[in-house]
This record gives C-alpha cells, sequence and structure tokens, in this order.
C-alpha cells in the first residue's frame, strides 16, 4: 500500500470517530415520528378531497338535472338609455345599422302605420243596387227606368246636385199584400240610387232636411190651386243615416173639390257611405201610402245597397 493511500485511510478513520453514533432506541423514535407526520398528512388530504366531493354533489343536486352553467358576470358600464322608460321598444335611432353602413329596418311595431285610402265611389249603378219586390207585392208589371225627378219639389231647392257622380231611378208600381190579383196597384215608388263624391252624400242629405224645414208651405207647379205642406217626421233609421218627411195635400173629389181629408206620401232618404237611395211614394189614383209597406220597402231598398257595395 502506498503512503498517500494510507494517509487517506487515515484520515477517514479520525473522521468517523469524531462523529458519534445515535443510539438504536433513537434512531428507532426518528422513524416512527416521521410515519406519524406522512400518516397525519395523508389523512388530512384525503379528508379535504372528501369534503369538496360532497359540497360539489350538494351542489349539482340542488340545481336539479337541467340546469347548465351560466355565463360569467359582467359588471355593465354605465352609459345613456336609448330605451323609452315606459316601454321596451327602442327607439329607431337606436337600432344598429348594417354592415353596409344602412340602418336596419325599424321593427314593426314602431313603424308608422301605412296610410289607409278610402276606396273610390262607383262610377255606375248596376240593376242589383235596386231591391226586388216579393211576389205579395208584385204587380207584375216591373219598372221602368226612366229619367226625371227623384225629389218632390220643395221650393226650388236642388239639395246635393252639384256634388253627384252617378244616378239612375226607376218607377216601380206595387200592390198590397191580399188584394185580389185584378186590383189597380196599391201605390208606386220613384226609387233611386245616387252616388256622390267622396264625403258629399253626408251633405247631401244635410241640405235634403233644410230644404224640408224651408219649405213648410208650397203650391205645386203641376196642379194649380193646390197646397201641399212639408215636415220632417221621426221614424226607425235606416242605413248609416237616414231621413223622413211626408207631403200633405187635401184630397178632392172626381170634381175637384176637397172632401176635407188629406193625402199623405212619404219620403224617406238613407245614406249608407257616400251611396244614397230614395224611395219617394206617390200613391196610385189618389191612395195615400201605406205605412207598413212603406217600411217594408225601405227595409229592402237599404239592404240592396248594402249587398250591392259590399
Amino acid at each position: 500500500m502506498s503512503r498517500e493511500l494510507t494517509s487517506l485511510y487515515r484520515a477517514l478513520a479520525a473522521d468517523s470517530d469524531g462523529r458519534a453514533l445515535p443510539a438504536p432506541d433513537q434512531v428507532r423514535r426518528r422513524a416512527d415520528r416521521r410515519a406519524r407526520h406522512r400518516t397525519t398528512l395523508g389523512a388530512l388530504t384525503a379528508a379535504v378531497l372528501v369534503a369538496g366531493t360532497a359540497v360539489g354533489t350538494q351542489l349539482v343536486l340542488a340545481a336539479g338535472p337541467d340546469a347548465r352553467p351560466g355565463p360569467p358576470a359582467v359588471t355593465p358600464t354605465a352609459g345613456p338609455s336609448t330605451a323609452s322608460p315606459s316601454s321596451g321598444t327602442p327607439s329607431p335611432s337606436a337600432i344598429p345599422p348594417t354592415r353596409s353602413g344602412t340602418p336596419n329596418p325599424a321593427p314593426a311595431s314602431i313603424r308608422p302605420a301605412a296610410p289607409t285610402t278610402r276606396p273610390a265611389a262607383p262610377t255606375s249603378i248596376p240593376d242589383r243596387a235596386f231591391f226586388a219586390l216579393p211576389p205579395a207585392n208584385d204587380t207584375g208589371a216591373g219598372s221602368q227606368f226612366l229619367p226625371g225627378p227623384v225629389l218632390p219639389p220643395l221650393c226650388g231647392a236642388r239639395p246635393g246636385e252639384t256634388q253627384v257622380v252617378v244616378r239612375r231611378a226607376r218607377t216601380l208600381p206595387f200592390k198590397l199584400a191580399g188584394a185580389p190579383a185584378e186590383a189597380v196597384p196599391g201605390g208606386s215608388y220613384r226609387h233611386s240610387v245616387t252616388v256622390y263624391r267622396a264625403g258629399r252624400a253626408v251633405e247631401a242629405l244635410r241640405e235634403l232636411r233644410q230644404a224640408v224645414r224651408d219649405c213648410p208651405r208650397q203650391d205645386l207647379p203641376d196642379a194649380p190651386g193646390v197646397t201641399a205642406t212639408q215636415r220632417l217626421l221621426g221614424g226607425p233609421g235606416y242605413g248609416e243615416e237616414s231621413m223622413l218627411f211626408e207631403i200633405r195635400t187635401p184630397y178632392r173629389d172626381v170634381n175637384g173639390d176637397p172632401t176635407g181629408d188629406d193625402e199623405v206620401h212619404l219620403v224617406r232618404a238613407v245614406r249608407i257611405g257616400d251611396v244614397v237611395t230614395v224611395l219617394w211614394e206617390q200613391g196610385w189614383e189618389s191612395s195615400s201610402t201605406d205605412r207598413p209597406q212603406f217600411e217594408a220597402d225601405s227595409r229592402r231598398a237599404t239592404e240592396a245597397i248594402r249587398r250591392w257595395l259590399d
């Protein structure tokens, strides 16, 4: 063995002799402490894992099977509001533009309503605008569409004539229900249908009422010496607006002498929209108007106009 190697062994022996080895019981106690520390740390770690799992399970069960994770909370930033405080509909200025720079169309709830247009007034009057008599009142003579006045003379007044678009008028004799087949008609109508310019039919009826009020008496131009009286009457309403008046003249015998009785004829005007139908009962051989028959035919005339306009 060399001198250097011998010196190294000697140094190592000196160093080992300076360190006292622990007794066996001390080595055992140190090993026991390390084992206890490892056991305690493992138990604590397991307890934390079990507690976390239990809490998570309770939250999931409480939320229900349909629960879904919500979006992360975002703190709103303060800014001007574009919605009205009394409505959830945004104003047009709050609607974002499209990518091309043009504004998106406003929702239907805030678009201005489209202007409504009034339907144009008819420019012609078909036969179906006139009513048909029931078989019990039909004389078999039919009706004749002839020109002529559609109202009795009212001291020269011409109510609504400047606003007429188109007009048709007919003469229609009728018989009363239950009259013998060979009996003369119970009366006759001058029945007209007039279309007025938009909104002028109301004015025409107003002018007709005023004309009756302004002409309570007049001498009939086609019956010299005969004075007629006119007055407005009450009665059932027809259509959207209607009016009724009477024409009363003294009844005369075959010699032309007054008998003391009056011959009475009724006139009714009914308005539906811009259309006015007038039923003027003119009698037959000095007969007066039968009121029940006149009311029934007024209803028929009104319904004919409704069906036509619908």
